[in-house]
């Protein structure tokens, strides 16, 4: 079913509110409200009520009568059905590479691995998590199918809201392995093993998860968007997360924020 159509300033707002949410800007709970909006981006109501129509399309804010839109909060549940549907998804598109992908695209799935791996061997982590959730992208762009790269990418934008939760002791390096691994049985025509391998993938990221709203600090929304209002968005620092009580101050390669690896 098509989306409706919708004004390119209502669209535009959507997507500075989509990116607050996934820069930790805008927090999971916290109120959309249409009159503060309208007042922050100076439109009418009606524009800020199509934008917050296009958040919810995407999983990314909740709307509820008489209440409102609030950024959607994630429950561990919900992250399982995401992480499951990814996996049926990406089983998919798997069972087409098996006989469709020739050297040219096994040789960019390796290229891709091999950036990721040197950026984990230097120790920059934010390459690596944004490498790590590319690969998955580039997989299922190679399967050349628009509808689902579609349905891929917009589940891929709800995992935006589990970068609200934090890792617990994940091994990031095993989970780069597995990428490594669905290369190389995909590349000898192995599915069954490559559909394991997915299924076991997805579910070690939902498990390296633990619920905590509190990890980001809050902000107003004004706070929150005034970046983005000055066109000085990707000078401004992200909220750091904050450590729970006893957590180590490390960063060693075991924890990391992890949203679609």
């Amino acid at each position: 079913m098509e989306r409706p159509v919708m004004s390119s300033r209502s669209q535009a707002i959507a997507d500075i509110l989509t990116r607050a949410i996934i820069d930790h800007r805008l927090v999971p709970g916290c109120k959309l409200g249409e009159r503060e909006l309208a007042e922050i981006f100076e439109v009418s109501r009606i524009v800020i009520r199509q934008a917050l129509i296009r958040l919810a399309d995407d999983g990314l804010a909740q709307i509820e009568r008489n209440r409102g839109a609030f950024v959607a909060r994630p429950s561990m549940q919900e992250a399982m059905e995401i992480y499951d549907a990814l996996t049926l998804v990406e089983q998919g598109v798997a069972a087409q590479l098996c006989d469709r992908l020739g050297p040219a695209g096994f040789a960019e799935l390796r290229q891709h691995v091999e950036r990721q791996r040197q950026a984990v061997a230097s120790g920059n982590d934010a390459l690596a998590d944004v490498l790590g959730q590319e690969f998955h992208t580039l997989f299922v762009r190679l399967s050349r199918n628009k509808v689902m790269q579609e349905i891929h990418a917009q589940l891929v934008r709800r995992t935006t809201l589990l970068r609200s939760l934090i890792s617990a002791d994940f091994d990031y390096c095993n989970l780069l392995d597995d990428h490594q691994r669905v290369i190389d049985l995909l590349e000898k025509g192995r599915l069954k093993p490559v559909m394991e391998l997915i299924d076991t993938h997805h579910r070690s990221v939902v498990r390296g998860y633990i619920m905590d709203r509190q990890v980001f600090p809050e902000l107003t929304p004004r706070e929150a968007l005034q970046p983005y209002l000055d066109g000085k968005a990707d000078e401004a620092p992200k909220p750091a997360p904050r450590r729970k009580t006893g957590e180590s101050g490390g960063t060693g390669a075991g924890r990391h924020v992890h949203a679609t690896k």
